[in-house]
């Protein structure tokens, strides 16, 4: 009597019916909500800010992440030369360029 109580509990072993992939699909839902969300929008963010250091050029006014704003007086490879005051420059490497400033 207690096996069939015992096998009774058990089941046949077709309730859950979705076996593994049905494990599977709510851990997919969660990677690409996070890839549209997240992981997408940060590598756009990213190849604009290459394309703007690529294309920084002589008399561009910038804004460092360091918050200072000046025009570009000289470029190399690695290095940008910002005037941020008269006969005031700094040299500041090129990935610290934040963005283009409007003229004022």
């Amino acid at each position: 009597m207690l096996g069939e109580i015992a096998y009774a509990m058990t089941g046949t072993g077709q309730e859950g019916g979705q076996g593994g992939l049905g494990f599977l699909v709510p851990f997919i839902i969660i990677i690409a909500v996070f890839y549209f969300l997240l992981i997408m929008p940060q590598q756009k963010r990213q190849k604009e800010h290459r394309q703007l250091l690529a294309n920084l050029k002589k008399g561009d006014r910038v804004l460092t992440t360091g918050g200072l704003v000046g025009t570009i007086v000289s470029l190399t490879d690695a290095m940008v030369t910002v005037e941020i005051a008269d006969k005031v420059k700094v040299k500041v490497g090129r990935s610290y360029i934040a963005g283009l400033m409007k003229a004022e």
